[in-house]
């Protein structure tokens, strides 16, 4: 039944699996797909954390490498470099764990952002220079003490 009901209804599944969680029925639990949906949360947060982290690397770069662009460009490049930051911090404080991520996520997200930041760059206008991509350093230029640092904006 419990099989049937996760295909059919996820949300009332889950509910069912809360109750009997509560209650210790641990015999009716549907396990294979409670072990599967636990992982898939895993991934999820880490997910989560690494497209923050892209975003916030990307933003950096485009403050550094685009420095003369107008202050209104520059503003909310700003402003994403705050949101994305503190979602991180806010992420290390709900789950420490993920600091033990960190650097794994800093490897895998460095790439990603530098691909963005060049891209974003490139779709420039109203006379704004387009920086050539090998402005864009291959390896991160920031540490990650500056990255967490909210007063850090790659200046």
């Amino acid at each position: 039944m419990s099989n049937i009901l996760y295909e059919q209804d996820f949300n009332l599944w889950i509910e069912e699996t809360i109750q009997k969680l509560k209650n210790r029925e641990f015999e009716s639990l549907d396990v294979e797909h409670l072990i599967e949906e636990l992982i898939d949360l895993g991934k999820s947060e880490k997910n989560a954390f690494k497209s923050n982290l892209t975003i916030l690397l990307a933003h950096l770069l485009k403050l550094t490498v685009q420095h003369d662009v107008p202050d209104m460009m520059k503003g909310s490049w700003y402003d994403s470099v705050v949101e994305h930051r503190q979602r991180i911090l806010n992420n290390l404080v709900d789950t420490p764990s993920l600091k033990s991520f960190f650097p794994e996520a800093f490897k895998k997200a460095y790439p990603d952002a530098r691909k963005i930041a060049i891209k974003e760059a490139q779709l420039a206008k109203f006379g704004v220079r387009i920086p050539e991509d090998k402005e864009y350093p291959k390896s991160c230029p920031f540490s990650i003490e500056q990255i967490l640092d909210e007063d850090f904006f790659g200046l």
